[in-house]
């Protein structure tokens, strides 16, 4: 929560204004898969603008070397994975499934894998979506609006603006199987991109 309060008052420095709806979304009775679009470290001061609380991120085990952001990462309970190597990530999604359970926590999951930001989405990976499946909990998106309109991430250079932020409703995973999850991960992708666009206005 320190983290969260400081990070936030970064927006001011930054000239970025944020419009949130559907934060009533994240209000189900125990713990929860989180997926989201990533598309440059400005995330960071969106996510804490809608951080529930009780959760926590998984994320590439490589940001642990960048600098300032590694560490506060760290410090805010990031979960790192190795994702050149397979067998250690599905270790280490099989026991995050277990604890998140346990211990009644959300997980929030890029499911792009990277940070994009040409203002699509890239095809999602299927970790977040076997995670909600294993462990049965629903799966809420929540999609931010492109930055192509005031960022560009080649020169790192950006003006101020406007990011919208929609916490969509949750999809239930009870009952499904590692069958489904090709399907689950579609019909998100599929809800999420329809929302970024219109978010950006932009036609679908």
């Amino acid at each position: 929560r320190i983290i969260r309060a400081v990070v936030r008052t970064f927006k001011y420095f930054f000239g970025l204004r944020f419009e949130v709806k559907g934060l009533e979304n994240f209000k189900v009775e125990g713990p929860a898969v989180i997926v989201s679009n990533h598309q440059s470290v400005l995330d960071m001061m969106g996510l804490m603008e809608v951080l529930p609380d009780n959760c926590v991120q998984v994320g590439k085990k490589e940001l642990m070397c960048m600098g300032s952001v590694g560490l506060i990462m760290y410090l805010g309970g990031v979960i790192f994975i190795n994702r050149k190597s397979t067998s250690s990530a599905k270790m280490v999604m099989s026991e995050v499934a277990k604890t998140m359970v346990a211990e009644n926590v959300k997980v929030w999951v890029y499911p792009e894998g990277t940070r994009n930001c040409t203002g699509d989405f890239l095809p999602f990976k299927k970790g977040a979506f076997h995670l909600a499946v294993q462990a049965q909990v629903p799966v809420i998106p929540v999609v931010y609006s492109s930055f192509t309109s005031f960022y560009n991430p080649k020169t790192k250079l950006f003006t101020s603006g406007k990011i919208k932020v929609e916490v969509l409703p949750p999809i239930e995973t009870k009952g499904l199987t590692s069958d489904d999850v090709t399907d689950l991960s579609d019909r998100c992708f599929s809800t999420m991109r329809d929302t970024l666009f219109r978010l950006s206005g932009r036609p679908s």
